[in-house]
């Protein structure tokens, strides 16, 4: 079992920046993708961005250009940084890990809010 812990929510004014940390309790070269989805009531969890083992790198087109998805493998630990933010980035962000070792499953963390205001 891996649990994963995001951290560096809050409030940000738009234009703002904040940088989402995920810090996984086994190693993350182990899981085959990590990544970040958010989501905000009444709607599905969308993607943001996810990163595989070899270091491919994928983002919602949303936030491309303005979000960068990468790691820490030595703290086991997968980060988001996200500049020019928008309201409309406002959302409850998860961290994902997608197979562990030979354990096909899913892992998420218990979220992250982040606030973007006009």
């Amino acid at each position: 079992q891996v649990q994963l812990v995001e951290s560096g929510g809050g409030l940000v004014q738009a234009g703002g920046s904040l940088t989402l940390s995920c810090a996984a309790s086994r190693s993350i070269f182990n899981f085959n993708t990590m990544g970040w989805y958010r989501q905000v009531p009444g709607k599905q969890r969308e993607l943001v961005a996810t990163r595989t083992r070899s270091g491919s790198t994928n983002y919602a087109d949303s936030v491309k250009g303005r979000f960068t998805i990468s790691r820490d493998s030595a703290k086991n630990t997968v980060y988001l940084q996200m500049n020019s933010l928008k309201p409309e980035d406002t959302a409850v962000y998860y961290c994902y890990g997608g197979g562990w070792g030979t354990n096909p499953g899913d892992y998420w963390g218990q979220g992250t809010q982040v606030t973007v205001s006009s």
